[in-house]
């Protein structure tokens, strides 16, 4: 994703880590578009577990209860090499998360 030095910034939907997946279910109606929710330590680890470091996670804002809008940065070692997670790791919930909590909306496109 990322040349090696590269950085990257986005914003998303984190939910606090000791919230259940119904937990996070129940309060995606209110926010939208975030049924699937990671949680922040599910986040941070996925974006390790493909070798980004200095990974930042600060909220914004509170959304609802438990869930938070956050600026997320993480930069690529300038000698970085791609890391191909195994399966079953943090990286396939990130994957996930993505695909399974689009509404179709514009804003997921």
């Amino acid at each position: 994703m990322l040349r090696p030095g590269g950085r990257v910034g986005i914003t998303d939907i984190v939910a606090d880590d000791a919230l259940t997946a119904a937990q996070r279910a129940e309060r995606g109606s209110y926010a939208g578009c975030i049924a699937g929710a990671l949680s922040f330590s599910e986040f941070r680890s996925g974006l390790e577990a493909v070798g980004l470091e200095d990974v930042s996670l600060t909220v914004s804002h509170q959304v609802v209860d438990g869930m938070y809008s956050v600026i997320v940065k993480a930069n690529r070692p300038v000698n970085g090499t791609t890391v191909a997670p195994a399966s079953g790791t943090a990286v396939d919930a990130v994957e996930g998360a993505a695909r399974s909590s689009c509404c179709g909306g514009a804003c997921c496109g």
